[in-house]
């Protein structure tokens, strides 16, 4: 009998969901996620960079990676993502909390290798890593596309938990003189920096304008 993950919320199931949209949405706006696995009793968390295609998460790597050729041949994995949004102050540590979007996702990766396939995928993954960029980048060489590995996680077992808002304080503590809500993060893009062994005065790309 297969063995799936259990997949039940237990704490604060409301903020818990398996929508796809809310799955999709997290995971299009993420650039990097953290692959769990196990090898030999011993479990490893690593961070990767990621991308989505359609309904497939998408993982590359070297062909030398342990970690690649393990999933390629059928091990189970554990993909997260998590955007932390804000960090919500209550009245007491015990109510303070954070504002987050996360997504995990169980599987078994397969590897992708069809050569057109392949390459459409990486480029979805340059593409959400740096939208724009492919139109300028040479095309990939076969020795480097050989060197690559590159796996299709299906997003078909996974689940979502989101907070927002401000903090839930009971109302013995809504009355006590201290300070309460929430302190609001984001990443933000600084400005490019040419790579110091440019031989050409070119100016940053328009599209790094919007990244």
């Amino acid at each position: 009998m297969a063995n799936f993950p259990d997949t039940t919320f237990r704490r604060i199931p409301e903020r818990g969901g398996t929508d796809f949209i809310t799955a999709c949405e997290i995971l299009d706006a993420a650039r990097i996620c953290h692959v769990g696995f196990s090898i030999d009793e011993q479990t490893y968390v690593l961070p990767m960079a990621c991308a989505r295609l359609d309904r497939d998460l998408l993982l590359h790597g070297s062909v030398a990676s342990r970690m690649m050729n393990a999933l390629a041949d059928g091990l189970s994995c554990c993909v997260t993502v998590t955007h932390l949004d804000g960090v919500v102050l209550a009245r007491s540590a015990f109510h303070s909390s954070m504002n987050y979007r996360s997504v995990m996702v169980f599987g078994k990766a397969r590897l992708v290798t069809d050569e057109a396939r392949k390459a459409a995928g990486l480029d979805r993954m340059v593409d959400q890593l740096a939208p724009g960029r492919l139109t300028e980048l040479r095309a990939s060489t076969r020795k480097e596309l050989k060197a690559t590995h590159l796996l299709c996680l299906p997003i078909k077992t996974f689940t979502t938990k989101v907070r927002t808002g401000a903090p839930s304080d009971p109302a013995s503590d809504v009355k006590l003189e201290i300070w309460a809500g929430v302190v609001p993060l984001k990443t933000v893009a600084g400005n490019p920096v040419s790579a110091p062994d440019m031989k050409f005065d070119i100016p940053a790309p328009g599209y790094l304008k919007d990244y």
